[in-house]
């Protein structure tokens, strides 16, 4: 996941849940829906909390208002910025986008602006996609998330993305700019690609790239790179980025300063929490010097640990790229007597890709999660389900997300570019004490140990994930031109939605322990607690 230096986002991860009034617009009306009582449960029920601790920790559950007070509350948190906020007196236009125009748009606009009455092809502005879709009985309901002990059903709507049928920028006043931060990541070139051609077709003749992330801002050595239709046409074709990747950067202050001499008034962002953390910064710093900036984030994080969203771009592809790894050591460990194939992939806090990998292949006998702790030895460690496993299979293979069972390794105060702790290898950890435990038993084995993680990130996107792209980078330039900044855009149940960046970076989104989904994954393995 992409980041600025800590020292330029400090601030911004210190006040996340500090958001401003949006534009005012109000909550769509819609009807409740009648479920029965939940039934009382004991209080040392595990609870899940839908919301962050630092949101529910300030509600009186004893309030017979407390429904709605949360529910305003929620609203209030979910307003998305809007250009109006610091410039009440802007006037919108009729929207340049309709596809049911026939020919192109003229490059001075003097016949005005083009417009199709009778298109229904818009969004409106009090469209709403409920977030949450579950009624949960009990808080002891598998994967059960709740707002209170009681697991009530409370409503909560979040704004449905897509193009408006009133805009905020004129198309030929607009220099957009696209930059890709962090590591890589299976899509990036599918993202830039219908951005640019989003953007042409409102109408915008001036796209340029941001060239190594937010490094390009203030790197004098780097020019900013020209995008049109024909020079992302065929991008897609290829993994990485078009445009080149990096960790870290410059000062916000430093990167607002280069958005105003080049002009530039529209930003596209795409990154995972850190790389979020620095957009919402460079959008409270546009506002703060009032500039006409509309700053739209593109979530991007091959691990799926973005907060409340369905899934990541990247996540398919990563984890159907995953199965190669898995088919190889399977197939290492079953051809070779007392065979152990040990495969790492990705996923710092989270172990989505490792979860969704062992599942889909049926080859995995352990999975390891960083959200589940575990012991390597022991009656109930790893190594002793693994001697079990060789005396009744003959072979075992194990699946580890490269941030599961760190408590296990030597620690180091060392951080990359990023800020990120710098973590041991828990696959050569496994390797070695496998080796070392069964040599002790006096039992031969053969352990190979795989690490696919570059090779899966440096591939393009499959056909699941460059839809995704496609939609989500297309949504973006909807939301930009409908005046929205500090937003980022996502799926939701589905639905594609826009949300507040500081609501989908105050942390990484886990695995539940109880979720569904785990126990699914558990149930193939069929392996048992490892604590």
């Amino acid at each position: 996941m992409g980041t600025l230096s800590h020292a330029a986002i400090a601030p911004r991860l210190a006040a996340l849940h500090h958001h401003r009034a949006s534009h005012g617009l109000s909550h769509p009306s819609s009807p409740s829906l009648r479920l029965p009582a939940s039934n009382g449960v004991a209080k040392k029920s595990r609870v899940v909390f839908a919301q962050s601790k630092s949101h529910n920790k300030d509600i009186d559950f004893s309030d017979p208002d407390w429904k709605s007070k949360f529910q305003r509350d929620f609203e209030r948190r979910f307003n998305i910025p809007h250009i109006t906020d610091v410039f009440p007196e802007s006037v919108p236009i009729p929207s340049t986008f309709c596809l049911r125009m026939r020919t192109p748009v003229i490059e001075d606009f003097a016949g005005g602006y083009p417009s199709d009455e009778e298109w229904h092809g818009y969004i409106n502005n009090n469209d709403r996609v409920l977030l949450k879709t579950i009624y949960y009985s009990s808080p002891t309901s598998a994967g059960a998330e709740c707002i209170d002990p009681n697991c009530t059903w409370v409503e909560q709507w979040v704004h449905r993305a897509g193009p408006r049928e009133k805009i905020y920028f004129k198309p030929e006043e607009v220099k957009a700019a696209i930059v890709t931060c962090g590591g890589l990541c299976p899509g990036l070139n599918d993202v830039i690609r219908q951005i640019v051609i989003t953007l042409e077709i409102y109408g915008v003749k001036k796209i340029v790239g941001i060239p190594y992330g937010y490094r390009g801002f203030s790197d004098k050595e780097l020019a900013e790179m020209p995008l049109s239709r024909k020079v992302v046409q065929n991008v897609h074709l290829s993994g990485g980025s078009l445009l080149g990747v990096s960790r870290g950067g410059p000062s916000v202050s430093e990167m607002v300063d280069s958005l105003e001499e080049r002009g530039i008034n529209m930003l596209f962002v795409l990154g995972g929490n850190g790389t979020h953390a620095g957009a919402d910064a460079i959008h409270n710093e546009c506002r703060k010097r009032r500039l006409r900036v509309a700053v739209v984030g593109v979530p991007k994080t091959i691990d799926n640990d973005i907060l409340l969203m369905d899934k990541t771009f990247g996540f398919d592809t990563a984890v159907e790229e995953a199965q190669r790894a898995i088919s190889s050591a399977y197939i290492e460990a079953h051809s070779a007597y007392h065979g152990v194939g040990i495969v790492k992939l990705m996923g710092r806090s989270s172990g989505f890709i490792a979860m969704h990998a062992s599942l889909s292949s049926g080859q995995i006998d352990i999975c390891l999660i960083p959200e589940v702790p575990f012991q390597m030895h022991g009656p109930h460690g790893i190594l002793h389900h693994l001697k079990y496993l060789i005396q009744t299979k003959g072979s075992a293979v194990v699946c580890v997300a490269e941030g599961a069972g760190q408590n296990l390794l030597q620690k180091t105060n060392a951080t990359d570019a990023s800020g990120n702790v710098v973590f041991g290898d828990i696959g050569v950890h496994i390797q070695q004490e496998t080796k070392k435990y069964f040599k002790e038993a006096g039992v031969p084995v053969d352990v190979k140990y795989i690490d696919p993680t570059y090779m899966i990130r440096a591939c393009r996107a499959n056909a699941s994930d460059g839809i995704l792209c496609a939609v989500l980078g297309q949504n973006a330039v909807h939301g930009a031109f409908a005046g929205y900044s500090g937003i980022t855009v996502g799926t939701c149940n589905t639905h594609y939605v826009y949300l507040p960046i500081p609501e989908v970076i105050s942390h990484p989104r886990l695995i539940d322990p109880n979720s569904r989904m785990w126990h699914r994954c558990l149930t193939s393995t069929g392996q048992p607690d490892f604590v």
